[in-house]
């Protein structure tokens, strides 16, 4: 897994980097097929904003978040990614197990 982080008006300090680095690593567990990740944290006034595009086999996933926290943000956004690339093994896996209980006859 490749991940690029950028900062618009914020500068990722080595601990930031680490946290998200860690957190990303839990989308890993949960499918292993994640090629490539993109962050982008911006700051605006009050509000920080992560954001990622995460690209797995035959997919892109696409999550934000908005807090006022630049962790809460990445927190939420990890959430939000967590959610989507398990619906998106799911549905892989889903069509599967359908089909092999229709040959069986089951």
């Amino acid at each position: 897994m490749q991940l690029n982080l950028t900062g618009h008006h914020v500068d990722i300090t080595p601990p930031l980097r680490e946290y998200i680095g860690s957190k990303l690593e839990r989308l890993e567990r949960h499918f292993d097929h994640v090629t490539n990740i993109h962050c982008v944290l911006t700051v605006e006034k009050l509000r920080h904003k992560a954001e990622a595009t995460v690209h797995v086999s035959g997919n892109t996933l696409f999550a934000d978040a908005v807090e006022d926290d630049m962790y809460a943000a990445v927190d939420a956004l990890i959430d939000k990614l967590d959610r989507q690339v398990r619906k998106y093994k799911e549905k892989l896996t889903d069509h599967h197990a359908r089909d092999s209980l229709k040959r069986d006859g089951g």
